[in-house]
């Protein structure tokens, strides 16, 4: 796909880009190559392929799910301003 000096000015002002005059049509180049590549890569057949998260396949290593602190809940609620059934009370913001 080959692009005009006109599309990358319209392609420029949508992501308001300011180029100058004398690099738009090295942009026009690369963007095009960029847009070739793009095209090849489509063209490659994947049926036979399995989706992959990561092409290692590696593992994320985790911690245990275990809790660490103790809970003090209580001593939290007694310096906010406000607490009703042991739910924080903030002003309505929505009207």
């Amino acid at each position: 796909m080959s692009l005009k000096p006109e599309d990358v000015k319209n392609i420029a002002h949508l992501a308001r880009l300011a180029i100058s005059d004398d690099s738009i049509s090295d942009y026009a180049r690369d963007l095009s190559s960029i847009l070739d590549l793009v095209e090849q890569m489509n063209q490659v057949n994947t049926d036979h392929v399995q989706p992959m998260a990561h092409p290692m396949d590696a593992q994320q290593r985790l911690r245990p799910d275990a809790v660490t602190e103790i809970n003090q809940r209580e001593k939290f609620q007694s310096i906010a301003p406000d607490v009703d059934s042991g739910l924080y009370r903030v002003p309505k913001v929505i009207e």
